[in-house]
């Protein structure tokens, strides 16, 4: 069996680095949700349009760009310390027991839009790196989800069919891409969110990673 996780929102808590810095700035104490909201907004967009038009850089930009966004709609005036704390996001509290106990009956790995290094820091500072058999990142086709070029980065890595992966992600749109590609697919919709109107589902829904025991 092939576990592969997204990361951002999955794995990785995306509202933890406004949450850790607001418990210390004043500035962040009443904006810090929907500044978390409006940057990981702007993130995902930033990544669909790049991916649209071709005009692609690192996912570490994408970030940074729609932070500035972000912070400039809120009024922060520096935004630095927040952009630091997103290198290492905590992991949501299930996920080291989920992923050391899939890794007992088969491989696991993260595919993300994350850089290879935004993935490695992640990993690291939240305990997960051992219980992990590969860390891939879109960087290796230049292309981010839900493209094919991105997907087929995994069925190259295990050398296996697209049916062979069980594909996690929190993100709607990343299951869709994923499903479109032929892999077995988990939604966790830990907001139970309604699934999204596209042809391609997820093949079942999760409250959280434990489903997946």
């Amino acid at each position: 069996m092939i576990w592969v996780f997204d990361a951002y929102g999955t794995l990785f808590d995306v509202d933890g680095a406004a949450r850790e810095a607001a418990r210390d700035d004043p500035a962040l104490k009443d904006i810090w949700p929907a500044l978390s909201a409006d940057w990981r907004k702007k993130q995902l967009e930033y990544s669909w349009m790049r991916c649209v038009t071709g005009d692609h850089t690192d996912f570490w930009q994408v970030t940074s760009d729609a932070l500035d966004w972000a912070a400039e709609r809120h009024g922060l005036a520096d935004s630095t310390r927040l952009l630091d704390l997103y290198r290492s996001l905590p992991a949501y509290p299930e996920a080291r027991e989920v992923l050391a106990a899939l890794r007992e009956r088969g491989q696991t790995a993260i595919f993300s839009n994350g850089s290879p290094q935004m993935l490695a820091d992640a990993a690291g500072s939240a305990g997960l790196a051992s219980h992990l058999d590969a860390l891939l990142s879109v960087e290796t086709a230049g292309r981010f989800k839900p493209s094919d070029e991105a997907y087929q980065i995994v069925t190259k890595h295990f050398d296996c069919a697209p049916g062979d992966i069980t594909f996690v992600s929190s993100n709607g749109w990343d299951i869709y891409g994923a499903s479109r590609f032929g892999f077995d697919t988990a939604w966790v919709n830990r907001a139970g969110q309604p699934t999204e109107r596209l042809p391609h589902g997820p093949a079942r829904i999760l409250n959280d990673l434990t489903g997946l025991l």
